[in-house]
C-alpha cells in the first residue's frame, strides 16, 4: 500500500531564513507579491523588513494586513479582492498560522472566486492557487508546511476544515529568529499546538511510515522545550528546537491528518473566540485519556520520543508517565479551563450537541484511535468545564 506525500517545493530552515525573500521571489520569476499579514507584524517591523529584502531586489510589493487571529469569511473578504482586482503573481504569508491561513485561502478565493464553503473537506482542492511563500513567525501550527487552511465561516460560527494540495505553500522560510519576540502566553499555547499535531499524527488511523518519523522527531524536539521556550524567550536554543518540530509535526499532520482533538477543539474557537492551540491545550489531556485503550503501544512509544518514559517502561507505565505530564505541562503553563477563560457556563452547555455535531462533521474524529460518538464527545466537553 502506497502513501501520498506532499510537501512544499523549498523548505529554507535556520537563522536569517526569513531574509532570503528577495532571492525567492526572484528566482520564481514572480514580480508583484502581495504581503497577507497582521498589524502585529507591522509593529514589530517585520513588514517592513521583508518588504526592505524584495527592494533590494527592484520587487515591489504590496501590503494587506487585515487578518485576525481565528481568521473568517469576513476578514479575508478585502484580500480577495485586492487579488482578483490586481496583478500579483505571488502572495508572501507572514506571521503566525492566522495570517499564513489566511493567505491559503485568499491565494484559491482571489484566482478562482467563490465562497470558501465551497472548498471545504470532504471536497479537497487540487487546484493550484497563486504560489505562496509562508514566513511563520510561531512555533505551532506548522501551516507553512501543510495543505490544510481553517476558515470559519460568519454566518454559522462553523471552522471549516479546508484540505488539499492547492492550499500547500511553494516556499516555506523557517527562521526561528522571528520568535523570539512571541510573548509567553502564545508561546504556550503555539508549542502545545505543535505538540498535539505530532502527538495526533502519531496515533491517527492515516498514520505511515514517513508520518511516523517526523512525528517522532517533532515530538522530540518539542517536549523537553516547551518549558524552557515559556521561561525564557530570549532562550535561542530551545526556540530553534521548537521551530524544527512545528514545521515537523505540520509535515507530520499534513500527511496523516488529525483527529479527535482538532475536532472538538475547533466548535470552541469559533463559539467563544478561544485561540485555536489554547483550545487544544485544554483538550489535550482528556482526549489523551479517552483514546489510550484503543492505541497504548502508539501512546506509550509517544511518551518514549518525550523523554518521559524509558524504553524499559512497559505501555502501561509509560502510559501513566504521558498523562501525568500533559496535565502537569497544562498546570505549568497556565491553560486555563473554559470556566476560567471566562466562558458563560450556560453557553457552554447550552451548545453542546451543535459542538459535537460540528467537531464529527470536520472528519477528524474519525481518525481517532478510539472513533467516538456525539454522545462521547458531548461527556468529554463537560469533563473539561
Amino acid at each position: 500500500m502506497s502513501t501520498q506525500i506532499i510537501l512544499p517545493r523549498i523548505l529554507e530552515i535556520g537563522a536569517g531564513a526569513s531574509r532570503k525573500i528577495g532571492a525567492m521571489v526572484k528566482d520564481m520569476n514572480c514580480q508583484r507579491p502581495l504581503i497577507v499579514t497582521d498589524k502585529i507584524m507591522l509593529q514589530l517591523g517585520y513588514v517592513e523588513r521583508v518588504r526592505d529584502d524584495l527592494s533590494a531586489m527592484n520587487i515591489d510589493s504590496d501590503v494587506f494586513d487585515e487578518t485576525v487571529p481565528e481568521p473568517t469569511t469576513r476578514s479575508i473578504e478585502a484580500g480577495v479582492e485586492l487579488v482578483k482586482n490586481g496583478q500579483y503573481d505571488v502572495i508572501i504569508g507572514l506571521g503566525g498560522g492566522s495570517p499564513i491561513d489566511s493567505a491559503k485561502a485568499i491565494s484559491i478565493l482571489g484566482k478562482y472566486g467563490g465562497q470558501m464553503r465551497d472548498y471545504k473537506f470532504p471536497r479537497l482542492v487540487t487546484e493550484p492557487g497563486l504560489p505562496i511563500i509562508a514566513i511563520p513567525t510561531t512555533a505551532g501550527t506548522g501551516s507553512e508546511a501543510t495543505r490544510v487552511t481553517v476558515i470559519t465561516d460568519d454566518t454559522n460560527d462553523e471552522k471549516m476544515l479546508c484540505v488539499g494540495i492547492g492550499f500547500m505553500p511553494t516556499v516555506a522560510l523557517v527562521d526561528y529568529e522571528l520568535t523570539l519576540s512571541v510573548p509567553a502566553r502564545t508561546t504556550a499555547d503555539t508549542g502545545i499546538d505543535a505538540l498535539t499535531h505530532a502527538l495526533e499524527a502519531y496515533v491517527s488511523k492515516k498514520a505511515n511510515a514517513f508520518s511516523d518519523i517526523q512525528a517522532v522527531a517533532a515530538m522530540k524536539l518539542l517536549a523537553p522545550n516547551l518549558r524552557r521556550v515559556f521561561n525564557n524567550g530570549q532562550d535561542r536554543e530551545a526556540r530553534e528546537a521548537m521551530m524544527l518540530g512545528s514545521t515537523l509535526a505540520g509535515i507530520a499532520f499534513s500527511n496523516a491528518s488529525v483527529a479527535l482533538v482538532h475536532g472538538m477543539s475547533r466548535p470552541i474557537g469559533a463559539f467563544y473566540h478561544v485561540p485555536h492551540g489554547l483550545s487544544n491545550a485544554m483538550l489535550l489531556p482528556a482526549v489523551t485519556e479517552y483514546s489510550i485503550p484503543a492505541a497504548e503501544h502508539r501512546y506509550a512509544n509517544a511518551a518514549r520520543a518525550m523523554g518521559i518514559a524509558q524504553a524499559s517502561d512497559s505501555d502501561a507505565s509509560a502510559n501513566q508517565r504521558l498523562m501525568a505530564e500533559l496535565y502537569a505541562i497544562n498546570r505549568e503553563l497556565e491553560v486555563p479551563t473554559p470556566a476560567e477563560f471566562g466562558i458563560s457556563r450556560s453557553q457552554f452547555f447550552a451548545n453542546l450537541s451543535i459542538k459535537a455535531d460540528q467537531a464529527l462533521a470536520s472528519g477528524s474524529p474519525a481518525n481517532n484511535p478510539r472513533v467516538p460518538s456525539a454522545d462521547d464527545i458531548i461527556e468529554i466537553y463537560k469533563q473539561l468545564w
